[in-house]
């Protein structure tokens, strides 16, 4: 049976380990370069995307997710994961361009800011807390979900990004889109 990895360095990995459980998909911690090679898929959680860069440097397992993710299996990338999957991030800090975006960090208030709401003309529950705000979409991007006409959920080969957590809420439309085929 197909596995999905969860990046779990620093941030909200174990409400994605219940969501995937949920639609009947087994979970394994990644925490090393090596626990990529027994699985099928990756969540790269929210959190915080520069922490999250310094343990990945840290652990050294940036070729390894860089391979990962050039294999073509399913990745899922949330709020500070969809920051590292990003093309160009601002402020200004490293990111891994695996989404032709540029996004701008914590674009939708601090803490104390965050909010609940619908996407865009459709019952998909957005959950955002210290959330990306996807500024600029490249070409081969497809907008899966919109929040006030900005773009929120994107795809782009077999990379899936949200800007907000899906996970934080009942419906398991994102987790199941993003691991269709496994």
């Amino acid at each position: 049976m197909a596995c999905v990895g969860l990046l779990a360095l620093q941030g909200g990995f174990a409400p994605h380990a219940l969501a995937l459980r949920e639609i009947g998909l087994p979970t394994r911690e990644v925490r090393e370069a090596r626990d990529l090679d027994a699985i099928d898929g990756l969540v790269l959680p929210g959190g915080e995307s520069t922490a999250q860069l310094r343990l990945i440097e840290r652990h050294q397992i940036a070729e390894a997710l860089e391979s990962f993710v050039a294999s073509g299996r399913p990745v899922l990338a949330t709020c500070a994961g969809l920051v590292l999957a990003a093309r160009q991030v601002k402020p200004v800090q490293k990111s891994f361009g695996w989404l032709d975006l540029d996004v701008e960090r914590n674009a939708y208030g601090r803490q104390l800011d965050s909010f609940e709401d619908l996407a865009d003309g459709d019952d998909l529950p957005l959950v955002f807390i210290r959330a990306p705000r996807i500024s600029a979409v490249g070409k081969g991007v497809a907008v899966l979900a919109r929040w006030r006409g900005e773009p929120v959920l994107v795809r782009a080969g077999a990379v899936t990004g949200a800007a907000f957590h899906p996970e934080l809420t009942q419906d398991r439309r994102v987790h199941q889109l993003a691991f269709a085929g496994l």
